[in-house]
């Protein structure tokens, strides 16, 4: 169990101030700013002009509390963003459909609010007289953990390393741990190591849930920052196996698909009880989006050619970083998201040495890991976690610095 008195504990900014602690960043060594930091998953681009234009468009609105459900136009554009992002047929979106805009939709503050509520809204005191589990991918974002000690809840951290291709094997998790499982946490593309689960791997973890009768939060927001074909989402696999959105939870944000992480701003995807669960959480706990929030959203979910040039972007500094790193630290181009995942033996050690040596600062992989439940260690420590949310030029300065000290 996890102490929820006590979530800094874990918290992996936290953990890296105190790491750093008392350390001095190298000064530049070139026109660069310096220090650089690519620890955290924060673009540096700016989102589209006309967010700006819309906010000030809606100014009247900031003085009106927040709609839990938001608006007819912010859902209709999340519906219809999802019909194009995954191809789904005409027949899927509508009122009565698998995907029912006012019934299946719900705005929210971002994808991460969203997930740690969901484990609020799905997770009983009790499972069958026994404490329930949550599962979590071993590395993950914090979020998880966090929830799932919010929610009074057992954390069951599964691998997800390069022998299972870094994604979570959840079929393998013994029988009496499933029929205790109240939720289920999957990043595809994943963070931090950017892998992204096919067809079938999402079609089996959601016959699972449904066998066991869990609930699985996707945590799709890396879904259209790619570097080669689009990942495809849990809902295409929901629509191959009937239709139904039962037990599933999709997560979406505008953060980093419009580089908009301070407009706060997302939405889940789910079958109505589960919606009107996590609604209800909310209505108790959870901040709503402001309506100014919301017409800006409505307009960044209509529009793609912004995303278009957002992954491009990304796309040149993976080039950048298979042309300098290539051959080492275990590099490999990943297929989603915007994180290098680098073996470089020790990775508290080198996030020391990047920051007192070359004025960069990244995570050591060790603080998204819990420790294997065999005893065999952290399987983050021999690794770091970098964002290449800069420009190609940045990116190329850091990148080389940070091949230089290691």
């Amino acid at each position: 169990m996890i102490d929820r008195r006590n979530l800094q504990a874990f918290h992996p900014f936290a953990r890296l101030n105190r790491l750093l602690e008392g350390l001095a960043p190298a000064p530049s060594p070139g026109p660069e700013a310096a220090p650089i930091a690519l620890s955290i998953g924060e673009p540096r681009q700016n989102p589209p002009g006309f967010v700006a234009e819309t906010l000030a468009e809606a100014a009247a609105d900031w003085g009106r509390y927040p709609p839990p459900r938001g608006t007819p136009a912010y859902l209709q554009a999340a519906a219809d963003w999802l019909q194009r992002r995954y191809a789904l047929p005409a027949d899927s979106v509508g009122v009565g459909a698998m995907l029912d805009p006012e019934r299946c939709l719900l705005p929210l503050p971002g994808s991460r609010e969203g997930l740690f509520f969901a484990a609020l809204a799905t997770v009983p005191a009790k499972l069958d007289g026994a404490p329930p589990v949550v599962l979590i991918p071993n590395p993950c974002y914090h979020v998880y953990a966090g929830a799932t000690a919010a929610a009074g809840a057992e954390p069951v951290f599964v691998p997800a390393t390069p022998e299972n291709g870094f994604l979570p094997d959840y079929a393998g998790v013994a029988p009496e741990i499933l029929e205790r499982t109240a939720l289920c946490y999957f990043c595809s593309p994943a963070n931090p190591q950017g892998a992204a689960a096919d067809l079938d791997r999402l079609k089996d973890l959601i016959r699972l849930a449904r066998q066991y009768d869990f609930v699985i939060a996707f945590d799709e927001c890396y879904a259209e920052i790619y570097t080669g074909d689009p990942p495809p989402g849990a809902i295409q696999a929901a629509l191959e196996l009937g239709g139904t959105l039962d037990n599933l939870l999709l997560f979406h944000s505008l953060s980093k698909r419009s580089n908009a992480p301070g407009l706060r701003c997302g939405f889940v995807a789910g079958p109505p009880p589960l919606i009107d669960s996590l609604d209800a959480a909310l209505r108790v706990g959870g901040a709503g989006v402001p309506l100014p929030v919301i017409a800006a959203g409505t307009r960044l979910w209509q529009d793609d050619d912004h995303v278009e040039r957002t992954r491009a972007l990304y796309q040149a500094n993976f080039a950048v970083a298979e042309r300098l790193l290539g051959n080492r630290f275990a590099f490999r181009k990943p297929e989603g998201g915007f994180f290098l995942w680098l073996d470089v033996g020790d990775g508290e050690e080198a996030a020391r040495r990047l920051w007192s040596e070359g004025g960069i600062r990244v995570l050591p992989g060790a603080y998204m890991c819990a420790e294997n439940a065999n005893g065999s260690g952290n399987p983050g420590e021999r690794y770091i976690r970098a964002a290449l949310v800069y420009d190609a030029k940045l990116t190329e300065a850091a990148l080389a610095r940070m091949a230089e000290i290691l």
